[in-house]
This record gives structure tokens, sequence and C-alpha cells, in this order.
């Protein structure tokens, strides 16, 4: 008789481990997840962007517990005095980590587990590095289905050995019915189909009116890797409209002619597109000219000019509110929080979904710039904040959902 109770314990056990190996899959996707959603504008695993490199760190820093701390509250560890973050801190100029109070410990892990997993793979075609990342997602689905299969070959054996065993004892039983006619495994089925298309219903509709990753094919090959990148030109230089008013702007033809007056010819590193072939960039620079009407080898504008018809690539819905001004110039964050790391795209793209939880919880982690004791630095609109300005103490910080930053009314007409 045991034998009745082995087969269902062991078909449950077998939904046990097919449970952990999703659980293990879903927690890789969320460490980099994560990382895009609250590491990516600053930090990338292999390279130096505003940040350090992020691959090995749990090796330079194994106090898993103080490597945690540094993350959540990193002006609490640097009052503290430790060695290792000080000198970080003072390598990079004393800019303060944003820190992550939300973010949880098993938060955290994924993430170092997702940065100290990706890996660089050697030149593609077009002679640029390709990056892979370690992703056991296939190999954990097929071994859930193959636990599956096992878990309903069990129950379908167990039930064969009480028939066996009743009629055995005289114990008269119905004929087994097969799996494909049992109710409960229908019932199972059609729970396991509803969960799984609730689920890519609920993920689709979330994401309706999202673009994340929206990278259009613009008609003037445009490489912000090169502008931003190798020639170090400053976002504001091009939008200078991001410091003074809501919109960053499209800029004009004129502020590309004040340097491609002089610079007809493209003599960089090779640029390529997405799809590996490569650019010619002269080519790019002549296509701005018939825009302008310019003429480079009389030096005049000798055509009426036309504008660029640029594929807008970040929107927002019209009743919602956003203004670079106070995010850019008030509160000083960096394109990059927002764009991803735009100095290394040579085609753009959407890099963060601009949903409301996203900027939510940057309003929850983004400290308030006050002004200094003498009051000369800092955003003096704050000012009327000065109680909570007073009642600061050396390391403690406001954010700006203090100060009514998570209010629908300052989003939403």
């Amino acid at each position: 008789m045991h034998y009745r109770l082995i087969a269902p314990k062991t078909a449950y056990c077998l939904l046990i481990l097919s449970f952990v190996a999703f659980s293990k899959s879903s927690s890789a996707q969320d460490g980099k997840a994560l990382f895009q959603s609250n590491c990516a504008s600053c930090h990338n695993p292999v390279r130096v962007v505003i940040g350090p490199a992020l691959k090995g760190v749990t090796d330079r820093v194994p106090d898993n517990k103080l490597l945690h701390s540094w993350i959540k509250n990193n002006q609490t560890v640097l009052k503290s005095g430790n060695k290792y973050f000080t000198d970080l801190y003072n390598q990079y100029s004393k800019v303060p980590m944003n820190t992550f109070p939300g973010l949880t410990d098993p938060d955290i892990d994924a993430i170092l587990k997702y940065v100290n997993s990706y890996t660089v793979a050697t030149p593609g075609n077009n002679g640029t590095p390709t990056a892979t990342e370690s992703d056991s997602t296939l190999l954990y689905g097929i071994l859930t289905i193959i636990l599956a299969v096992i878990m309903l070959t069990l129950l379908q054996v167990n039930s064969n050995l009480k028939k066996l065993s009743d009629d055995k004892e005289g114990i008269p039983s119905a004929e087994p019915i097969p799996f494909y006619r049992n109710k409960a495994y229908i019932t199972l089925l059609i729970l396991v189909l509803f969960v799984i298309g609730g689920y890519f219903l609920v993920e689709g509709a979330i994401g309706l009116g999202r673009n994340k990753g929206y990278q259009p094919v613009q008609p003037i090959f445009y490489s912000h890797k090169v502008h931003a990148g190798t020639n170090q030109i400053s976002c504001l230089y091009c939008h200078g409209g991001a410091w003074e008013s809501k919109q960053a702007s499209v800029p004009s033809l004129n502020i590309c002619m004040n340097c491609h007056a002089a610079i007809n010819e493209y003599k960089g590193d090779k640029i390529y597109r997405e799809d590996g072939s490569e650019v010619n960039g002269t080519e790019e620079i002549q296509k701005l000219y018939s825009y302008t009407g310019y003429d480079p080898k009389s030096g005049k504008y000798t055509q009426a000019g036309r504008p660029i018809e640029w594929i807008k690539i970040h929107n927002l819905p019209d009743y919602v509110f956003f203004s670079h001004a106070q995010h850019i110039r008030a509160g000083k964050v960096q394109c990059q929080t927002c764009h991803g790391p735009i100095q290394q795209m040579s085609e753009v793209r959407q890099f963060a979904d601009l949903s409301m939880s996203w900027c939510v919880n940057c309003h929850r982690t983004t400290k308030v710039d006050f002004p200094d004791s003498a009051g000369n630095t800092g955003n003096k609109f704050y000012n009327i904040y000065e109680k909570f300005h007073k009642e600061l103490k050396p390391g403690d910080s406001i954010t700006v959902e203090k100060i009514g930053g998570t209010e629908c009314q300052k989003c939403h007409y």
C-alpha cells in the first residue's frame, strides 16, 4: 500500500522542483531588468561609464552585507570611514551615487548575479564587440517540461497500480480514465493556460503605448557615439532647450552647420548600423548639405533649405507634464538617467519605458538639491522647504517624494 503514497509525494516534489526552476529563470531575468532600470544610466558591467564597471564587484567587496549597505545608502557607509569606498568616492570626483533604499536584498543579489555573469564575446563581423549574457531560461524551461511529463506519468502509473491492488483484493473499481478525459487533469491544464494567458494579457496591456527599445531608421545617420562620445560635445550644445524649457527640442540645422560648414568629411573610426552594415560618414554629411542647400565647394548656401523629417522616439501621453528644465537645471539630473548611455549609441533608441512607476521610483530615490549654508549652490527654489533643510543631519537627505514629488497634480493636469 505504500506505493499509493509514494507516487503522489514524488509527483508533488517534482512539481515543487519545476517551480524552483522557473523561479531561478525569473531571478536571472529580474537581475537584468533591475540593472537596466536602476544602474545602467551610470554603470556598465565591463566598461566605465559615469561610475565604475561592476563586473567582479563581489570579489572587490567580499563583505556582502557591506556591499548591500553601500547600494542602499552609500552616505551611511562613507560616514563609517570605509577605506575602499572612500577611495572610490574620491576617485570619481566625490560625485555621490544615488541611494536605492527600495531595493531588497534579493533584488540586489539578482543584480550582482547578472553583472558577474555578463561576458563579452569576440568581435563580430562588423568589428565591434558584441555582448552576451549567461541565461539558462531555455534550459530551465526544458527541464520543467520534462518534470511535468514525469509527474503526469507517475500519476497515471499510480492510478493503474491502485486498480491492480483493488482487483487483487476483490474491491470493485472502475476502469482507469485516460488522462485526456480525466476531469482533474483537464481542470489543471485549463488553470495553467488561464494563468499563462492572463500573465501575457496583463503584460501586453501594461505595455500598451510604451516603446522601450524603439529605434527607428532616421533620414540622416546621426551618431551620438561620435558626437557626444568621441568628440565630447555637450548635450546642451545641441539640445539647449533642455536647460531652459519644457522641451529639449531637436536642434536646428544652423546648429549642425556651425561645425559642418567646415567639417565636410568624416575621418573617424568606422561606424555601423544595428544590422552590422558600415556607414559612410562623409555621405551622411552630404545629406545634411542637401537639406540645408549648402555648397561645400563655394562655401555658400546656393539653394533653399528644407527641414529634416526626424522620427520622434520619446513620446509621453498628452495628459503628462514633464519639464526638462526642472529636471536638468533644477534637479541636476543627468541625461543618461532617462536616455541611458546615449554617448555610446550610434543609433538612438528608447532606453526606458517612461512609465509612471518608473518616474515615481526615481522621485522616491532622488535627493533634493538644497542650497548650501551660504546660498551659493543648489536650487534656490527649494528655499520654501527651509524647514526640511535645517532639520537635516549630516549624511541625511530629503528625496523628491518628501516634498510632493509623487502627488498626482505634479505630473497630471
